[in-house]
């Protein structure tokens, strides 16, 4: 059986978030379902073949098991590896989209070089040429 795992993300602006994250981290929008007054009801963006999916914060039952960074403290609960070919670019990408980095490129210990930012709502994100299923 294959399976296939999509993260999902709340944001309390969406709508930036979408375009942010397309500018900065290079996602391309695959589905966007915009509901009263420009909340997102539902997003996916792709990276290659990589996929996310996120949302504006909503009051309903699924939101009551998931909440923004913000809203638990500012430190997030999960943090999503992308893998990129190129690192540095990457990087670069990101600090012009004004990501504030929280690791620099570096070469791990354990093959491949990464780095790690947080968005704009702060989210942290991982993205490194390690690839583990090589």
């Amino acid at each position: 059986m294959s399976s296939i795992i999509i993260p999902t993300l709340k944001y309390e602006d969406a709508a930036s978030a979408i375009e942010w994250l397309c500018k900065a981290f290079d996602f391309k929008k695959h589905l966007v379902v915009e509901g009263e007054a420009g909340r997102i009801e539902h997003a996916q963006l792709t990276f290659g073949n990589g996929m996310i999916m996120l949302s504006s914060v909503r009051d309903n039952e699924f939101d009551s098991f998931q909440k923004t960074t913000k809203a638990v403290g500012g430190v997030g609960t999960q943090s999503p590896y992308i893998i990129v070919s190129d690192v540095d670019s990457h990087h670069a990408r990101s600090l012009e989209a004004g990501a504030k980095v929280v690791l620099q490129p570096e070469d791990q210990d354990y093959g491949g070089r990464a780095y790690s930012c947080l968005d704009l709502e702060g989210n942290l994100w991982n993205f490194g040429s390690y690839n583990p299923w090589e």
